[in-house]
């Protein structure tokens, strides 16, 4: 008998459909147990789909659990209804060959099938195309790394103690204006070296494209060459300099994001653009009127943007203000004529490149042959996509904005080349130490920006748009006032809180002031320093006391007070300035009251003592005495 057992177990066991008669019945009760009727043909197609054949089914069952507060749960039903070909897009059928087309991927499962003919056919761009890489991790930026405009631009170049540097930064496709430098000294590298990661230095200063590794949307840009690359702003180099038109195209295109975001761990689907996902992406070889085409339309979009940022006073391109720009308006229409002009030529432009963008769209879609059906699938899957714009930082904002922003780009403009021609890049509010006050430079350069044009009428059109009520912009009533109280607080802004003309003033905030001048941060050296408060200050002083005694001397007790109260102001500027100055601080930890230039990376040794600021330690260093002060127009800088 027991014989008779032991060969039964046996001639079970090699029932080879042993695990199909334990598991139907199985599937049939676990479905009963959650109060399901669950057929024998419906279980067994279960088991086939799951566990035998070519195809392996997953059920994208999450959308059904009934999270919200008041939904039933209906996981099992739906299991079930796609089991019976009862439900649509809950059911996802993916040939088992096609996990293998795509190397360690954790791509989620609805897109394999779409997409593994492209993994098989196209070859990766790394070798295929190029290479992928990191650069360099600084581990101290606040140190090592600047924009470009706080340091000397004679000091930035391959070869010298500043080079531009790539460190991924804000969503932009096809361009993007590389605007920070790193230190690149022997020394700063052996400190890098140290706590950082220099690495892929073989690398450096080659033209290429780089994107930034975070950020909830994919984007790459040309990197131009002379540049150094972050970790944070990865790089792709080809091994061909006339595929790089090329490349920008497809890895800007839709389906390029969608197969990235297909390799993008669950993890990182937050946004972060690995290395290792570039590098599998597959690159198709195309013919040659494809190539030629997807080429062309990102270099024009790249152009396109470019030539815009022409006008941008912070951009390495930065020629004039848009409303000077000649090959954009005509230079004899007026100031309301131009800000028309350049609403329609950006408007204009922004179709031209969407365009340009659907263009190349089209292409790389055939190019990947996807048919229509597919693309509609990926379309929907990437819902709705950042477009491509003309002015990046003017995105989303009104036409008034756009318009009163033109405005403040244009006064910017003057101001600058007020101060950059100033000897010592000092400029009074109001006339002081024998120069004339900022007020009427500004004028005087606008008179040189609107050639064979009556001045007068054009700063009236300037005013008439200062007194507008646009939101983000300080309504002024005029460019004297906008001058005192919106300048200041516009230009840290436009320059990142890095601001290089301070304004130094005698009062915080937008009531009127007994003393304020725009001082060059690039020039205010431990000199000039000195020379405003010996020259400007005092001469504004003694201003001061002697109209405030003529006044006193003719009984006019209101003029009195107030020539006093400028006086007492202008000396209270005067003793902080001079606590900056000296570098006043209270005890070895320095106090509340600190107004030392505190370099966190010097020694105590290598410190300044008083006023003497070395510009490689950068604006955020050297102008937090004058903001602990509270000698600058606004209370807050950084």
């Amino acid at each position: 008998m027991a014989s008779k057992r032991r060969k039964d177990i046996r001639g079970i066991l090699a029932n080879p459909d042993l695990r199909r008669e334990l598991m139907i019945p199985t599937l049939q009760a676990t479905q009963a147990r959650e109060g399901i009727d669950t057929t024998r043909d419906q279980a067994e197609r279960a088991y086939y789909v799951v566990t035998e054949g070519e195809r392996a089914a997953f059920f994208d069952l999450g959308r059904f659990r009934g999270a919200k507060r008041g939904e039933t749960d209906r996981r099992h039903e739906m299991f079930v209804r796609a089991l019976a070909d009862d439900a649509d897009r809950v059911r996802f059928d993916v040939a088992r060959r096609d996990f293998n087309a795509i190397d360690g991927a954790p791509l989620a499962f609805r897109r394999v099938g779409l997409v593994s003919h492209i993994f098989r056919d196209a070859p990766a761009l790394e070798p295929g195309w190029g290479i992928a890489a990191q650069g360099l991790a600084t581990a101290a930026d606040n140190r090592f790394v600047r924009h470009r405009w706080e340091v000397s631009l004679d000091e930035i170049g391959e070869d010298k103690s500043w080079v531009p540097f790539a460190k991924g930064g804000e969503f932009c496709r096809f361009y993007a204006d590389v605007y920070l430098v790193v230190n690149w000294t022997p020394t700063a590298i052996k400190v890098m070296e140290g706590v950082g990661r220099v690495q892929n230095v073989g690398h450096y200063f080659k033209p290429g494209l780089t994107w930034p590794r975070a950020g909830g949307h994919f984007s790459i840009r040309w990197l131009p060459e002379g540049c150094i690359f972050a970790d944070k702003g990865c790089v792709v180099l080809s091994k061909w300099p006339d595929s790089t038109a090329y490349l920008a195209g497809i890895l800007n295109s839709e389906i390029a994001e969608y197969l990235i975001k297909g390799l993008v761990s669950r993890e990182s689907m937050g946004g972060r653009w690995e290395v290792g996902v570039i590098k599998r992406l597959p690159i198709p070889q195309p013919k040659s009127v494809q190539r030629q085409q997807i080429s062309l339309n990102a270099k024009a979009i790249h152009d396109a943007k470019a030539s815009w940022d022409e006008g941008n006073e912070i951009s390495t391109r930065f020629c004039e203000p848009w409303l000077l720009r000649r090959d954009i308006i005509d230079v004899a229409t007026s100031v309301p004529a131009r800000l028309d002009r350049l609403a329609d030529y950006e408007a204009a432009e922004e179709t031209r490149i969407e365009n340009l963008y659907a263009g190349l769209n089209n292409e790389v879609y055939k190019l990947y042959g996807v048919p229509d059906a597919t693309r509609a699938i990926i379309e929907e899957t990437l819902g709705e996509r950042s477009p491509e714009v003309l002015w990046p930082q003017m995105e989303g904002k009104s036409v008034e904005q756009k318009r009163m922003e033109h405005i403040f780009r244009l006064l910017s403009y003057a101001v600058k080349r007020v101060v950059e021609a100033d000897e010592d890049g000092i400029v009074p509010f109001t006339p002081s130490a024998g120069e004339s006050s900022l007020v009427e430079r500004v004028h005087r350069e606008l008179r040189r920006l609107f050639p064979k044009h009556d001045i007068g009428q054009i700063e009236v059109e300037i005013a008439n748009e200062l007194k507008k009520n646009v939101k983000g912009y300080r309504r002024t009533s005029g460019i004297g006032e906008w001058l005192d109280n919106a300048f200041f607080e516009y230009h840290c802004g436009l320059y990142k809180k890095r601001p290089i003309f301070w304004h130094i003033a005698s009062r915080q905030g937008t009531s009127r002031l007994a003393f304020g001048a725009l001082c060059h941060y690039h020039k205010f050296d431990r000199n000039r320093m000195a020379k405003l408060r010996a020259g400007y200050i005092k001469d504004a002083i003694e201003e001061f006391r002697r109209e405030a005694a003529l006044a006193d001397k003719a009984g006019r007790t209101d003029d009195r007070l107030e020539w006093q109260a400028r006086l007492e102001e202008a000396r209270e500027l005067d003793r902080r300035l001079q606590l900056v100055q000296e570098g006043h601080h209270e005890g070895s930890k320095g106090g509340e009251r600190d107004y030392r230039i505190l370099t966190p990376w010097k020694s105590k040794e290598e410190l300044p003592l008083g006023w003497d600021p070395d510009i490689d330690d950068g604006v955020k260093v050297n102008i937090e005495p004058l903001q602990k002060a509270g000698v600058l127009r606004i209370a807050k800088v950084l």
